[in-house]
């Protein structure tokens, strides 16, 4: 249980995830390139942790501007609910929180999914995946496939996100998250956000190879970032949200 032997783990997960997923971080980039291509964003989402995986594809430096984070606090920042409600432990559960936060965000036909959940059983991110399939786009899942096959689904159509996404990439990620004795040295968050780089580097290169310039976030921590980041996202004016 010291630094070393975690950074010997994760280096060595990073390496084996990286490598098993290959194939799917390529067709997980195919189909966000064709959403792009025809006019679409990206859509992301996660609870709890797992909305480091929203950010890691939402709105940051070195990422794709035509991207877009749903949240949780949606229903209160859009929706009109109370702060309150976020602090219910049993939100991401509810299934029925799935169709708010839907309709609140500006989504279009066009616009493909990621979504994000460690054990992938949650109500609120297996009903999400069913309604944005039943909407015709497509979804990419981010989730531990070992956690994820040793728990049951707590959704009443007893799916999994696994079973819902038209690519699945997997985290890696042991069964609790945490891989060092002591139940400590937790891995999703580090994998998925490998996993989330992997696909943009893929999507980029393909859109470079078409003779297209990709819509790439600088830091906006550098002379002309902002400005640079300014006029790319005024392309997509309505279609993407940009809050803490």
């Amino acid at each position: 249980m010291t630094a070393q032997a975690y950074l010997s783990m994760i280096t060595e997960l990073v390496a084996k995830v990286g490598t098993s997923q290959a194939d799917g971080v390529k067709r997980a980039a195919t189909l966000i390139t064709a959403a792009l291509e025809r006019g679409g964003v990206v859509q992301a989402f996660g609870s709890g942790h797992s909305e480091a995986l929203a950010m890691e594809i939402a709105g940051r430096a070195g990422g794709l501007v035509p991207t877009n984070r749903i949240a949780l606090r949606d229903i209160v920042m859009y929706g009109g609910e109370p702060r309150a409600v976020l602090e219910d432990p049993g939100l991401e559960r509810d299934p029925t929180v799935a169709h708010r936060l839907y309709d609140l965000a500006p989504v279009d036909p066009r616009d493909a999914f990621v979504i994000a959940s460690n054990s992938g059983v949650n109500g609120v991110v297996v009903a999400l995946a069913l309604l944005v399939k039943e909407r015709g786009h497509d979804l990419i899942a981010v989730t531990s496939l070992e956690h994820s096959g040793r728990v049951s689904p707590l959704h009443p159509s007893g799916k999994r996100l696994c079973d819902i996404a038209d690519v699945v990439l997997d985290n890696g990620a042991p069964y609790g998250d945490v891989a060092l004795p002591g139940q400590v040295g937790a891995v999703s968050s580090v994998t998925a956000a490998v996993l989330a780089q992997m696909v943009v580097a893929e999507v980029v290169a393909r859109l470079a190879e078409a003779g297209q310039t990709p819509p790439i976030y600088l830091s906006a921590n550098i002379p002309g970032g902002h400005e640079h980041n300014q006029l790319l996202e005024a392309r997509y004016a309505g279609r993407i949200r940009r809050t803490a």
